[in-house]
């Protein structure tokens, strides 16, 4: 049978926690600022902001974080990372007003990346940004 006595039982406790302070802050910072190529990407429903937006972390170095990240990634390369210079695609889209609205910041190849624009639909948002808004599986 193991007993442990208090004075070992508050020796491990401060020993985690100091372990736990120490580890803390680094693992923040690392999630805090992406290194490489990334974009934050969201899209909401309508014409202003609003709490319903879904939006996830694109991260190209490698492609990762986005359902369609190796299409993404490609698209924005291609694009310089400007979002606004993706050739668009010709598709037939309904003609259902329901507005979305894309938005990114982030860095791409050292430079910082802002973008935002409303479209149509959501038919509209894809054939003009190809992959990169594409966040649906």
């Amino acid at each position: 049978m193991t007993y442990i006595t208090r004075a070992t039982a508050a020796a491990g406790a401060v020993l985690a926690a100091a372990g736990l302070l120490l580890a803390g802050p680094a693992q923040a910072a690392s999630r805090a600022t992406p290194s490489g190529d990334w974009l934050y990407l969201t899209v909401t429903h309508g014409e202003s902001p609003s709490t319903e937006s879904h939006g996830t972390l694109l991260r190209c170095d490698p492609p990762q974080g986005h359902p369609h990240a190796a299409a993404a990634c490609a698209g924005l390369a291609a694009a310089g990372g400007d979002i606004a210079r993706i050739p668009r695609k010709d598709v037939f889209c309904p003609m259902i007003y329901a507005p979305v609205t894309a938005r990114a910041h982030g860095e791409w190849k050292g430079r910082p990346v802002q973008f935002q624009e409303t479209y149509a639909g959501t038919c509209v948002m894809n054939a003009r940004t190809g992959s990169v808004f594409a966040l649906d599986e």
